[in-house]
């Protein structure tokens, strides 16, 4: 019953379970009463994205360096506790049940998904 990790928007797998959105804004010219039937996610998140100002420095991000500076703050937001709980939250739950979570963003490696990845990994979750 592990956690899957997508690109939102693309089609479901069978047996993927809810599906999390974690973005800072809804998609784009999608009714909400879209979201889901158009493959983007059942339930919103936004408290587990990066803030504005990181999602800036993420899109001008160039080189690994400043992902890595990327990184670092991101990995610092979630470690606030809000965020922090949640993600405690989500990783017990991967022993319980399927769900998965994602972002717009095309490649998973320039993705904060990938650090989210990382974070619940740390806290024990089980990934597919």
């Amino acid at each position: 019953m592990p956690i899957r990790v997508l690109r939102l928007g693309t089609p479901r797998k069978p047996d993927e379970g809810l599906r999390l959105g974690t973005v800072r804004r809804p998609p784009r010219g999608v009714p909400k009463s879209q979201f889901a039937k158009q493959d983007y996610y059942d339930v919103w998140l936004p408290n587990l994205s990066p803030s504005q100002e990181l999602v800036s420095l993420a899109l001008r991000s160039e080189d690994q360096r400043s992902w890595k500076i990327f990184e670092r703050k991101f990995r610092a937001e979630m470690n606030q506790p809000d965020a922090s709980r949640l993600l405690d939250l989500l990783a017990a739950l991967s022993h319980q049940t399927s769900f998965s979570l994602g972002c717009y963003c095309e490649n998973e490696d320039h993705c904060h998904r990938s650090i989210l990845k990382k974070l619940l990994a740390e806290r024990g979750a089980e990934f597919c």
